[in-house]
């Protein structure tokens, strides 16, 4: 039997188990996956050897204990970095003025919205914005006139509210 095909075998006969003991030692499946995969790539550069042993298993049962400690470890160690760690100081809140745009520019239609940040916050060209949303530049031309109009629209509403108080003077 070829060493690939007696791997194998051995692989399938062994895996559903080790992968439900290495799951009870970490508790954690994504990490249980990742340590068996580990165990059964050195197992394979062993194999030579390996298959030589009366308990094939228990080498491999041996490996998922040593990297699951060493997940814990590095865990540990890592938890201690950043209990050690101060906080960033709070990002301080932003200006006024942004708040406004961003509550203006939430009042237009995706479209228009995604083709003026694209253009003023990305610099991007109309071929470069038609291109990548797949419409015409003529369209792109259209929702960053619309657009403009209706931000400005926005904005004018808001400092007649804020001029007035936030109450409508009729």
């Amino acid at each position: 039997m070829a060493d690939s095909d007696e791997f194998d075998a051995f692989y399938r006969g062994t895996a559903p188990r080790l992968l439900r003991y290495a799951y009870g030692l970490t508790a954690d499946l994504g990490e249980a996956q990742d340590i068996v995969q580990e165990a059964y790539a050195r197992a394979w550069q062993r194999w030579r050897r390996l298959r030589d042993y009366e308990d094939q298993e228990g080498w491999l049962r041996l490996v998922v204990d040593r990297l699951a400690t060493d997940s814990w470890r590095r865990l540990l160690v890592r938890r201690a970095a950043v209990a050690r760690r101060t906080p960033p100081p709070p990002a301080p809140p932003p200006p006024e003025d942004v708040i406004v745009l961003v509550e203006a520019l939430r009042t237009l239609p995706y479209a228009h919205r995604r083709a003026l940040a694209m253009f003023y916050l990305l610099d991007r060209s109309i071929t470069d914005i038609a291109r990548e949303t797949g419409a015409s530049p003529g369209t792109v031309k259209s929702w960053l006139s619309r657009g403009r109009d209706a931000l400005a629209a926005a904005l004018r509403d808001h400092l007649k509210e804020a001029s007035t108080g936030g109450f409508d003077a009729r």
